[in-house]
């Protein structure tokens, strides 16, 4: 079996996703994972799917071909997973937006060797005041050989400079 990761982006419309499912099904393929949203009247998705050697041919171009129907295909071949050399440790982050707090977090992060493994961000309305309030949830893979310490201090001095709240925890 060969697998597949596609990333997906559309105009947001009823029977998309169906659209997108149903050609993967036609051309021999299995849908094995994904993550969607639907943000700003768009909709993306990123898909792991897998094909027989055979039919690999056939299910790019039938993908390829739902850019005719407005839905931007874009196909990598799945690549080999790395040997676990890392922790997952989960980041929550809360605090007043302003431009560059992804920027701040991912550079410190890049630094250290830590890759994002999943982040997921939204700019809320704080409770009492309806000030935006900028939220971020990541999944951090975090180098064996990097002490959990030293990135707890330096992300709590940048988080200090931000003016956000932070919390590192394992993930369960």
């Amino acid at each position: 079996m060969n697998h597949l990761v596609i990333t997906v982006i559309a105009q947001d419309q009823p029977g998309l996703v169906e659209r997108i499912a149903r050609c993967i099904a036609e051309h021999g393929g299995n849908w094995l994972e994904s993550r969607m949203s639907r943000m700003a009247g768009q909709f993306a998705g990123i898909l792991k799917i897998s094909v027989p050697a055979e039919a690999h041919d056939e299910l790019v171009d039938g993908l390829q071909a739902l850019n005719d129907e407005g839905i931007r295909v874009l196909l990598a071949e799945s690549g080999i997973e790395p040997a676990c050399t890392w922790k997952p440790i989960c980041l929550d982050l809360v605090g007043n937006d302003r431009p560059g707090i992804v920027r701040d977090i991912t550079r410190l992060l890049s630094e250290h060797g830590v890759n994002l493994e999943r982040l997921s961000t939204e700019v809320v309305p704080a409770p009492m005041s309806g000030e935006p309030l900028f939220r971020a949830e990541a999944l951090l893979a975090v180098p064996l050989t990097l002490s959990l310490d030293l990135l707890q201090t330096r992300l709590e001095a940048l988080a200090d400079d931000l003016m956000v709240e932070l919390n590192l925890r394992s993930e369960t």
